[in-house]
C-alpha cells in the first residue's frame, strides 16, 4: 500500500515542530500508542497545541 502523505498532510493538525512522522499517519500511530497516547488528529486545536497526547486529556475534552 502507498503512502498518500501529501493528501495526508493536508488533513495533519500536529504542530509539533520538526516532527518526523508528520504525514505519516500509520507511523504516528504506532509512536503515539508505545507511549500510551493518541496523536494530534484526535484533539482540538487548542488542545493539540499543549502536546498533552494523554488518553486522559482526549477524554477530559470530550466529556
Amino acid at each position: 500500500m502507498e503512502c498518500k502523505k501529501e493528501g495526508n498532510l493536508e488533513e495533519c493538525n500536529c504542530s509539533y515542530p520538526g516532527c518526523s512522522r508528520k504525514g505519516l499517519c500509520c507511523e504516528c500511530v504506532k509512536h503515539h500508542r508505545e507511549r500510551g497516547e493518541l496523536p494530534a488528529c484526535f484533539f482540538s486545536e487548542k488542545a493539540e497545541k499543549s502536546y498533552d497526547r494523554s488518553i486522559a486529556r482526549f477524554v477530559e475534552e470530550n466529556s
